[in-house]
């Protein structure tokens, strides 16, 4: 054991971690074959095979669990401390991994990323976009960003400040053709665009006025698991879409889609970055919060764009 390197220990704990060598390898910026050359240095000199590999799949073998439970949270302190001492420096450096939903790493890249980008030259930001939740501890990551109600009780929660709210939208030809939906019962009679979620289940839309809720379960012959797809079909006229107005506002503006339901789709909490308390923070992520604090608390246009 003597003789494994922290970059070994690094890799195989990134491998269990994303469950392929391809998927670790990017992580790790490495090729698959020099990745898997370290990984078999390192069952070398451990005397044990820590991983299961076929052509398809990679699974940790029993020696390789227990290797894991022992080894992941001790380098997670090692680097831990090794970030405290980084912390002494006066210009953040290094990267921040952050886990979010698609719709939410299309809301901050522009006015939180690409300012601290700015601001830090010396930073690097990996974000990893995920429709399911992921524990970011056990994953890896420093930071996730959810909407405000799916933030985990046990994180710190920092607003962005931006409240969210969705859309129904059909194309001009297409609401010309099947008239506009006034209340969302008679979205039944319309042709929308189906949203998968990441649990294989298919989304209801979700509406509320006056206190009244209501949940429709569409209709179509289209069903999609990305925004940026449901956009395109919305677009080009075959149905009626529910995204996040922040996806579709321009085309709104602009004419290409218009706006139904409008009334029926108030607007609820929005966005919040988390991170867990117990961790000691590095100086990048510090920063990278502050700077989502100033934005949130000044009303910079920029977070709302």
């Amino acid at each position: 054991m003597d003789q494994a390197t922290l970059k070994e220990l690094e890799a195989a704990i990134a491998i269990a971690r994303r469950g392929t060598f391809r998927a670790a390898s990017i992580d790790l910026g490495l090729s698959t074959t020099a990745l898997s050359h370290t990984i078999g240095r390192l069952e070398a000199a451990l005397g044990v095979r820590l991983f299961n590999r076929t052509t398809r799949s990679v699974s940790l073998t029993d020696a390789g669990r227990l290797f894991m439970q022992q080894v992941a949270p001790s380098l997670q302190d090692l680097h831990a401390a090794l970030g405290s001492v980084r912390e002494q420096r006066e210009t953040p450096s290094g990267t921040i991994r952050i886990n979010a939903a698609p719709f939410a790493a299309r809301s901050i890249i522009k006015p939180l990323v690409l300012e601290f980008l700015r601001r830090y030259p010396d930073m690097n930001v990996d974000i990893v976009t995920e429709g399911k939740m992921v524990d970011i501890v056990r994953e890896g990551f420093d930071l996730g960003v959810r909407v405000e109600g799916l933030v985990p009780t046990d994180m710190i929660a920092v607003s962005l400040g931006r409240p969210q709210r969705h859309a129904v939208v059909g194309s001009p030809e297409y609401i010309e053709k099947h008239g506009i939906p006034l209340a969302p019962p008679d979205l039944l009679t319309h042709s929308c665009i189906r949203v998968r979620l990441p649990d294989g289940s298919l989304f209801r839309w979700r509406f509320e006025k006056g206190g009244e809720q209501v949940q429709i379960d569409v209709r179509g012959q289209i069903t999609l698991d990305e925004a940026s797809l449901t956009r395109t079909a919305v677009l080009d006229g075959a149905g009626l879409g529910y995204l996040f107005e922040q996806d579709i506002l321009p085309e709104i503006e602009v004419g290409q889609v218009i706006r139904v339901l409008a009334d029926w789709t108030p607007s609820y909490p929005g966005l919040c970055l988390y991170y867990p308390g117990r961790r000691n923070l590095s100086a990048g992520v510090r920063a990278f919060l502050e700077l989502a604090r100033e934005l949130s608390r000044t009303g910079d246009p920029r977070l709302k764009s």
